[in-house]
């Protein structure tokens, strides 16, 4: 499996920090291919696909960021109702749980597809290796990053 890396950036709840870390990458020239942010009232954290994750990662940390790397799933679902349903079944019945996600409708090969990251919470190959066995796209990382933008 190539798998796509995810990096988890713990930032402060303060203006402008997360401005700091975009600084950061475009000062570097790296380009964010997707990003979510989740919050507290104390702290936030920014989920983030970056085809060079691994220099990005090195920047952030010599910048003082708290960085985690993770593996996470790239698929294709039907982009009708009930289309997550499936993904949802196929992952209760191979026995792992979905930690997050986060879908975008993206110019896929096929119109009627979005793609949706996961974050399972047990190994990611074995997690893959159930959906597509299941004929749920997985995508690897080279189709992922590939993909036209809307």
């Amino acid at each position: 499996m190539n798998n796509i890396k995810q990096l988890s950036v713990f930032l402060e709840n303060r203006p402008g920090h997360l401005g700091q870390l975009c600084r950061v990458l475009a000062g570097a020239g790296i380009n964010i291919v997707t990003q979510m942010i989740a919050d507290t009232t104390e702290f936030g954290i920014t989920r983030l696909i970056i085809r060079e994750w691994r220099e990005a990662r090195e920047l952030l940390e010599r910048a003082g960021f708290a960085v985690k790397d993770t593996d996470v799933l790239a698929i294709e679902v039907a982009h009708e109702p009930g289309g997550l349903v499936r993904v949802l079944d196929v992952a209760a019945a191979a026995g792992f749980n979905i930690e997050y996600m986060y879908a975008f409708a993206l110019a896929c090969d096929d119109a009627n597809k979005a793609l949706v990251v996961i974050r399972p919470d047990r190994d990611a190959a074995q997690a893959a290796a159930a959906l597509a066995a299941a004929g749920i796209g997985v995508l690897s990382a080279e189709t992922f990053y590939s993909q036209k933008k809307p």
